[in-house]
């Protein structure tokens, strides 16, 4: 009887060990996270973004010239996708960086975006938090990069 006990509480152990090591904030899986946030956003997908935004988050737009909420982020993309238009011809991500301390990720990097007739670079920083063990879109912040830069 001793030696199952054991045999159960290093189980146990086992088990709830590997499941603290299950996290989505390593710098792999935000990488897959945000290129699947831009994909989102080339081709309008509200139920992902329903799933990926935090509530109270924000994006800045270029110079504070718009700012959105999560309910502004998913309207548009249902919008988008109910009317089968989108004005982005393609969204292409480079240079990016992933920083993680604790429950935290800071994304950074460059997004090439082509709405026609010259595309435009942006660069930007999103933050990420795990909540329950989901990681979650809290915050973005996106500027343009003048041509001359």
């Amino acid at each position: 009887m001793k030696s199952f006990t054991l045999v159960f509480l290093f189980g146990l152990l086992t088990f709830f060990s590997a499941a603290a090591q299950q996290t989505c904030m390593t710098a792999e899986s935000i990488k897959a996270l945000d290129a699947k946030w831009e994909e989102a956003n080339l081709h309008p997908d509200p139920d992902f973004m329903e799933s990926i935004l935090g509530k109270e988050f924000v994006w800045i737009h270029n110079h504070a010239s718009m700012t959105d909420n999560k309910m502004a982020v998913v309207a548009r993309a249902k919008t988008q996708k109910a009317t089968g238009m989108s004005d982005t011809k393609s969204r292409i991500q480079s240079e990016v960086k992933v920083a993680i301390t604790g429950k935290t990720a800071i994304v950074t990097g460059i997004t090439m975006v082509d709405r026609g007739p010259i595309p435009t670079k942006y660069h930007f920083m999103r933050t990420y938090v795990e909540v329950d063990g989901k990681c979650l879109l809290v915050g973005n912040h996106t500027m343009a990069i003048p041509e001359e830069e």
